[in-house]
């Protein structure tokens, strides 16, 4: 039996050749014809208002941050169960990260817990909706409005799934998707920060483009451009943008392969119920992207047991999030309340094989080895 990997990228369409005309162009650095047609695609697919692509996910939300203007001993209110990124973006800036919990069937942020964890420093709410499954945004927004908050969206792996209807990204003041190998649209590495509140959509343009108005200049807005403000070099490299575009051209078709597979999985696992395994659910107000498959096993020793028995196999799974307000940088940082939650994903969730060139066989083999294991 072959091996059977945890990801790979696929090539769907034209990557090659608009990155070789990309190149053929002479243009590319950022901003220039595969950005446009990029924005141009996010604002008639999504509807997103204003977008700006960027070298990761990470610096959409370092951009954020700097659109929050956070002070040093501001307070950002995030999952413990995310990625460093989440948290690194606004600690940069001089914040205090304040942790919540998940729900105990949902790695997500408990709506629940984040009033009381608000403080006159608080001055945003970062959700992450994992797995490309909504969090519970109106919940979310209404909290945020009573106490005058900002909303950033961590929709890393979260495109093409939806929030009653309504795209993730696009719904908190900020959105921040991700382009990562790893992700169901990619480019190698890439991002975009969706920015929703008009407030920011002009600063956010200057700082995109490292402080300065050049995006006006180069539509013709002003005679010369200049540094007006702070900034950095977030912008995506043209080529990145060409093989982006072309993932984005089928992206109907990807995603629905890839939904095909995570329902593939859900229905025919759906039986590990039985030795208490749960499975993804997916609250009504949300969505499947096809993002990512997981389990979440009764014990990290269960979790490890399986993983090996599986590489024994030639499956490759892998655990993910290792709770931040654990974490060796954050942990005596933390203000020392338990977030079992988070600790109870971090130790029993388990991801399984899942790209667009999985088949059928090999997603057959998978699940027969897990019931093997099961029933062994």
């Amino acid at each position: 039996m072959k091996e059977i990997l945890f990801n790979k990228p696929q090539i769907v369409g034209k990557e090659l050749s608009y990155i070789n005309q990309a190149i053929q162009s002479g243009s590319t650095s950022g901003n220039h014809q595969f950005t446009k047609k990029c924005n141009l695609f996010f604002k008639q697919k999504y509807q997103f208002t204003q977008n700006l692509l960027t070298t990761s996910c990470t610096d959409a939300l370092e951009m954020a941050a700097l659109l929050l203007e956070i002070k040093e001993g501001d307070e950002i209110i995030i999952p413990s169960y995310t990625f460093s990124s989440t948290a690194n973006a606004f600690i940069l800036k001089g914040a205090n990260i304040v942790f919540a919990d998940s729900y105990p069937n949902n790695p997500n942020i408990n709506a629940d817990t984040i009033e009381a964890l608000i403080t006159p420093k608080t001055k945003a709410i970062v959700v992450v909706h994992y797995a490309g499954l909504a969090c519970d945004m109106d919940a979310i927004l209404s909290i945020a409005k009573k106490y005058n908050l900002l909303v950033i969206e961590d929709a890393a792996q979260a495109i093409d799934s939806y929030y009653n209807n309504k795209p993730l990204g696009s719904i908190g003041d900020f959105g921040a998707l991700s382009f990562h190998q790893t992700k169901n649209i990619v480019c190698g590495e890439g991002g975009l920060l969706i920015v929703n509140n008009p407030n920011f959509t002009k600063r956010a343009e200057i700082i995109w483009e490292k402080g300065t108005n050049r995006a006006s200049f180069i539509r013709g807005e002003i005679k010369k451009y200049e540094w007006v403000d702070v900034g950095a070099s977030y912008l995506l490299s043209d080529v990145l943008a060409a093989y982006l575009y072309a993932q984005l051209e089928q992206v109907d078709q990807i995603q629905a392969k890839r939904k095909k597979i995570w329902n593939y999985y859900f229905n025919h696992l759906k039986e590990l119920e039985q030795f208490n395994i749960q499975l993804p659910e997916v609250p009504t107000f949300a969505s499947t992207n096809g993002a990512l498959f997981y389990l979440v096993m009764n014990s990290m020793k269960e979790r490890k047991a399986l993983i090996s028995y599986l590489k024994l196999h030639k499956i490759n799974a892998v655990f993910h999030y290792q709770s931040l307000h654990k974490s060796p940088y954050y942990k005596n940082k933390h203000d020392g309340r338990p977030l079992p939650n988070a600790d109870r994903f971090t130790d029993c969730l388990l991801r399984l094989p899942l790209y667009y060139d999985l088949s059928e066989e090999d997603q057959n083999y998978v699940i027969e080895k897990i019931f093997k294991f099961f029933k062994r």
